[in-house]
C-alpha cells in the first residue's frame, strides 16, 4: 500500500472519529428508543404504517433495549450516532418494517426529542436531590434556633444570628433552585417530533397524540425553530450553574468552620482525609472538591453558549457539541447534591465554640445604636458614633461589648451619662438575637416561622 493510501485511510478513520457522536450519545438510547416507540404508534394509529409493522418495530425495539442494558450490543463507530445505531440493528432483526419507523420524521427532531426527554427525566432527578438537601438543612436548623453564631458581612463579626436561621439561608437558596428546575420542565414540556429537517411533513400525522404518549403537555409550536432550539439544555446548564454555585458558597463556609481558627464544626472522618506527612490534620477534601467542581460546570454552560450564538436557522452539525457538557453537568451536580446531603447530614457541630465566637466583634453594637434612636430619641447618625466610642471604651478594657458595666458604658460618652440601665438587658447577646422580630429576622420565633413554612412546602 503507498504512503498516499495510507494516509488517505488513516485521514478517512480520523474524519469519521471527528464525525461521529456514538460514543457520547449512546446515553440516550432509552430515549431514542422510548420516542421510536412513540412515533410508531402514532403513525400505525393515522394509518401510515400497518398495525402488523409497528407490533414489530416495537418488539424489535424493546429486544435491543434489553441488549444495550445487559452490555451485549455493539457500538460501531460507522454507525456515527444512537439513532443509526439502534435503526441498523432494527432492521437486521426486522427487514424492511424497520425502514417504515423514519416516515415523517428527521435525525433533526429525532435528536431534539431524545435530548429533551434527557433534560426534563434529569430536571425532575435533580428536584428530589434538592428537596432531599433543604429537608436535611431544615432538620438541622430546627435543633440551632437558639445556638448562637456570629452573622457576618465582609467575612467580619456582624449582628448574633441562631445557627438554624443561617442554615435556612441555604434551605432558600436550594429552593430557588429547585423551582427554577421546575419552571423549565414546565416551559420545555414540548414535543419536537413531527417537525422532521425544519418544515414539517406532508404525512398526516397526529403531534399531539405523540406528544400525549411521550408525557409532553404539547407539541412545538414552530418547526423551524424546533429542529435547531437548544434552550432547554442552556436552561438546565444554568440551573445546575446556579446550584453548584450554591454548593460551592456552602462548602466554602464548612471549610472555614472546620478550620482551627473557627472550629465550628468537625466533619465526619468519611468526607475529610489527613495529611500524607501531617498525621495531626484533617483536609476538609470533599468540600473542596465540591467547591472546585463549579468550573467545569460553569465552562459546560459558556461553551453551549458560544456554540449556539452564531448559528443560522435551522439545523447545522455544530450542535452535536450540546451532549457532553449536558451530561456531565448533570453527573456532575447529581453527585455533588448526594455528596453535600450526606455531609450536612453527618456534621458534628460545636455550639459552644459558635457562641464563644459571638463574644468577639460587638455583635450586639446595633442594639444600642438602635435603643438609642428609640428611647432617646436621636438621630440614627448621631446614635452611631455614640455607639463608636462605646466600642472604643470596650476595646480599651479589652472586653466585649456586651460585658460592659453600666458605669463603663456611660462613661464612654458625654450624651449618654444618664442612660437607663436597661441598656444591658439590649446588650445581652441573645437578647440582640431575638430582638429581631421582623418578618424575615433571626429571632428564634422567626426562625421556627421559616422552619414551620418549609416544613409545609416540603
Amino acid at each position: 500500500m503507498s504512503n498516499q493510501q495510507i494516509l488517505k485511510n488513516t485521514n478517512a478513520q480520523l474524519l469519521d472519529q471527528f464525525n461521529a457522536s456514538i460514543m457520547f450519545d449512546k446515553e440516550l438510547y432509552k430515549q431514542d428508543i422510548q420516542g421510536s416507540i412513540a412515533h410508531s404508534k402514532m403513525l400505525a394509529l393515522q394509518e401510515i404504517i400497518t398495525i402488523e409493522d409497528q407490533v414489530k418495530i416495537e418488539a424489535g425495539l424493546l429486544r435491543i433495549k434489553s441488549e444495550i442494558e445487559a452490555g451485549d450490543f455493539e457500538w460501531k463507530i460507522e454507525h456515527e450516532d444512537v439513532h443509526m445505531a439502534i435503526e441498523s440493528k432494527l432492521t437486521e432483526y426486522i427487514g424492511d418494517a424497520a425502514g417504515r419507523l423514519h416516515t415523517a420524521r428527521s435525525r433533526n427532531d429525532q435528536v431534539a426529542t431524545d435530548f429533551t426527554l434527557y433534560v426534563q427525566d434529569k430536571s425532575l432527578t435533580l428536584k428530589d436531590k434538592l428537596k432531599v438537601l433543604v429537608n436535611t438543612l431544615v432538620n438541622i436548623a430546627e435543633k440551632h434556633t437558639e445556638t448562637l453564631i456570629p452573622g457576618m458581612t465582609h467575612l467580619q463579626h456582624a449582628q448574633p444570628i441562631n445557627f438554624g436561621y443561617h442554615l435556612l439561608a441555604y434551605a432558600n437558596m436550594f429552593k430557588r433552585d429547585f423551582e427554577r428546575f421546575e419552571s423549565s420542565y414546565i416551559r420545555n414540556n414540548n414535543c419536537p417530533l413531527g417537525s422532521a429537517a425544519l418544515a414539517g411533513t406532508p404525512h398526516n400525522i397526529d403531534r399531539f397524540k405523540t406528544a400525549e404518549f411521550l408525557g409532553f403537555d404539547s407539541p412545538t409550536q414552530s418547526a423551524l425553530d424546533t429542529s435547531s432550539n437548544r434552550d432547554f439544555a442552556l436552561e438546565i446548564l444554568f440551573n445546575i450553574s446556579t446550584t453548584v454555585m450554591h454548593i460551592s458558597r456552602l462548602s466554602e463556609e464548612l471549610i472555614l468552620w472546620s478550620s482551627y481558627e473557627f472550629g465550628f464544626v468537625k466533619m465526619s472522618d468519611e468526607y475529610a482525609t489527613t495529611s500524607s506527612i501531617m498525621p495531626q490534620k484533617k483536609n476538609p477534601d470533599v468540600p473542596e472538591l465540591l467547591r472546585g467542581k463549579t468550573g467545569r460546570v460553569y465552562g459546560n454552560l459558556i461553551s453551549l453558549l458560544t456554540v449556539m450564538k452564531g448559528l443560522p436557522l435551522a439545523y447545522n452539525k455544530d450542535t452535536q457539541e450540546d451532549k457532553e457538557g449536558v451530561f456531565d453537568s448533570v453527573q456532575t451536580c447529581e453527585i455533588s447534591l448526594d455528596i453535600v446531603t450526606a455531609v450536612m447530614d453527618t456534621l458534628i457541630i460545636n455550639v459552644d465554640k459558635m457562641e464563644k465566637a459571638c463574644k468577639v466583634g460587638h455583635l450586639s453594637a446595633t442594639d444600642l445604636a438602635d435603643y438609642l434612636v428609640q428611647k432617646a430619641n436621636l438621630p440614627f447618625r448621631k446614635a452611631y458614633y455614640i455607639t463608636k466610642d462605646v466600642v472604643a471604651t470596650a476595646n480599651k478594657l479589652n472586653k466585649d461589648m456586651s460585658e460592659l458595666t453600666i458605669e463603663e458604658i456611660r462613661s464612654s460618652n458625654e450624651e449618654i451619662k444618664n442612660i437607663d440601665n436597661e441598656i444591658l438587658s439590649y446588650l445581652d447577646l441573645r437578647n440582640s438575637m431575638n430582638a429581631r422580630t421582623s418578618f424575615g429576622g433571626t429571632s428564634t420565633q422567626r426562625t421556627k416561622e421559616q422552619i414551620s413554612y418549609f416544613k409545609d412546602w416540603l
